[in-house]
């Protein structure tokens, strides 16, 4: 059994740190990428206040297709280059959303969500997949999220692979 408790009063840095090490603990053993994209996505949606949707689209024939999540049904299948998701597989950069209604063509699988920020996960300098957080509000991922989510996708893109 697993028991991580993230610190109430914790900054961004220290949680991050804590979220990393939590996502150590679950991955480092286990070869299954879909069993850790599973753990990984209850985990974030543990630590992470502020969120409506936390998850997966995985890399499939060129397109990007449905993976573990916590939340809301959420659509199944993405053309890169289309919404935010698709942006991030395409070009490989972190999206960073304040406004979800102020990006051209964004996907609404939840009516709920107001910010979004989606961190492509790259192995061997190939886009494997993407990890896509949804908040209802309105700018709730900064630059220091963007930082944090980074360094947990560069941790554990190649154990969901």
């Amino acid at each position: 059994m697993y028991d991580f408790t993230p610190a109430a009063d914790a900054d961004k840095a220290t949680l991050y740190a804590d979220l990393l090490s939590a996502a150590d603990a679950l991955t480092r053993d286990e070869p299954d990428g879909i069993a850790n994209m599973a753990n990984l996505s209850a985990l974030i949606w543990q630590y992470l206040p502020d969120l409506n949707w936390a998850g997966f689209y995985r890399m499939v024939d060129g397109e990007l297709v449905l993976g573990p999540f916590q939340g809301k049904a959420a659509c199944i299948r993405i053309p890169l280059g289309r919404g935010v998701c698709g942006t991030a597989a395409q070009t490989g950069e972190t999206q960073l959303v304040p406004d979800v209604h102020a990006f051209p063509g964004h996907i609404a699988c939840d009516a709920a969500s107001a910010s979004e920020i989606v961190v492509p996960l790259i192995v061997e300098g190939r886009v494997v997949g993407v990890l896509d957080l949804d908040s209802p509000r309105i700018a709730r991922f900064d630059a220091e999220d963007a930082e944090g989510l980074e360094a947990f996708a560069t941790r554990i893109a190649s154990r969901i692979a």
